[in-house]
């Protein structure tokens, strides 16, 4: 269907932007805390509200596109985010550094990230087809790290830190005409599912739900995993005297892979349970963490476990709304998703602020690494009771 191709692509290239500017935000730290000697910690603390704000905003812009539609609240968050990042240039403390950053910047990427995204698309696509439209939309966010990040860094070492936060703006501000694409609500004749008793007993009937508490627990490592990687890999390189082209690398490599992992996750929603695939996610990230403390630290190190991070980087997301869709249907996924991405964002919170002070305390990340690890282990044990039907293949149903 044409209309439902053009909203698919049009979210992924506005996730690739939103998503693009957010996951870069790590390799401003460095320069940022050098010219205004606010310390790791204190930036690191702004960051960590901006993961919390991030997962804060999207239940909150998922009800508003679930009543209203979607496209004033994309267009909005965008007008923010680029906002944010200006008016980061004109803060020198970390009150202000948290309003920019922490808030503003980060709760406009928000409004214009995955709940919003994938529900607007998902009201158009038919049940067989939301799991390859939400890798699609995925890797469009994952495209815009594997962008972003390389190119924020050659404007911070060609303009510096502020000629690039322009630079983030004026891209966030360039997106403006994707949210227009998305401007209206379609829901498709499937979608009747959920509407009895509005938004409040859906919300209601979800959060009493055990699957429902047990993916959100899951998210929230997911969440802390990649808030204290984003945030603080340019640190752990820099700990290991590599230079800081190879933490730019490392996050290009992390969305590059993740542009496989999203498409390939997409599809695998189709053809097994959604939280067995979580599962597997969940646990190669633990052993992938293990095999990184065990490694020598070098630029290779690096690279090859941005790669096999990258497969799974974000690639959660289709199966994690997946799952919510079966639940629930789509009537309001995208607040139901947003509470979901609330947990993760909570997680993400915890992993950027610990980590900053485990720097500071103890002069490195080991420990941070070993939680990192236990965390994907328990993620992964803790999706395996959820309530999940088995799926029924088109061919088999066919048949």
């Amino acid at each position: 269907m044409p209309t439902a191709l053009s909203a698919v692509l049009c979210a992924a290239l506005l996730l690739m932007v939103s998503m693009g500017v957010r996951q870069s935000t790590g390799l401003f730290i460095s320069p940022i805390n050098t010219s205004t000697g606010l310390g790791i910690v204190s930036l690191s603390f702004a960051l960590a509200i901006g993961q919390f704000m991030w997962g804060a905003v999207q239940p909150v812009a998922g009800a508003v596109a679930d009543r209203y539609g979607p496209g004033r609240v994309l267009a909005a968050g965008l007008i923010v985010l680029a906002l944010g990042c200006v008016l980061t240039t004109f803060v020198d403390s970390a009150f202000g550094m948290t309003m920019t950053l922490g808030v503003l910047a980060a709760a406009g990427s928000g409004a214009g990230s995955f709940s919003v995204l994938i529900g607007a698309a998902s009201r158009r696509l038919d049940s067989a087809q939301r799991g390859q439209a939400a890798g699609i939309i995925n890797a469009g966010g994952s495209l815009g790290q594997f962008v972003f990040a390389p190119l924020a860094q050659k404007l911070i070492a060609s303009v510096g830190w502020m000629g690039a936060m322009y630079a983030m703006a004026a891209a966030a501000l360039a997106a403006l005409p994707l949210a227009r694409a998305l401007r209206a609500r379609e829901p498709h004749p499937q979608h009747a599912a959920g509407t009895d008793g509005g938004l409040r007993r859906a919300v209601g009937d979800a959060m009493r739900d055990r699957s429902y508490l047990l993916l959100h627990a899951g998210f929230f490592t997911c969440g802390f995993h990649i808030a204290f990687l984003i945030t603080h890999l340019p640190g752990e390189v820099g700990l290991c005297g590599l230079p800081a082209e190879v933490a730019s690398g490392a996050l290009a490599l992390i969305g590059l892979a993740n542009i496989f992992g999203s498409l390939l996750a997409g599809w695998a929603v189709g053809r097994w349970r959604s939280k067995m695939i979580l599962f597997w996610m969940y646990a190669s990230r633990a052993v992938l963490v293990l095999i990184y403390l065990a490694s020598p630290r070098t630029e290779w190190t690096f690279y090859l476990f941005a790669i096999g991070l990258g497969v799974t980087w974000l690639a959660t997301v289709p199966p994690t709304a997946g799952v919510v869709g079966k639940l629930f249907g789509t009537r309001y996924l995208a607040t139901l998703f947003g509470l979901t991405l609330l947990s993760h964002q909570t997680g993400g919170f915890f992993g950027a602020w610990l980590g900053g002070l485990a720097l500071e305390h103890s002069g490195n990340y080991q420990w941070m690494w070993y939680a990192d690890a236990t965390l994907a282990a328990a993620a992964a044990l803790v999706n395996l009771p959820i309530r999940e039907a088995p799926v029924v293949r088109a061919t088999a149903a066919a048949t």
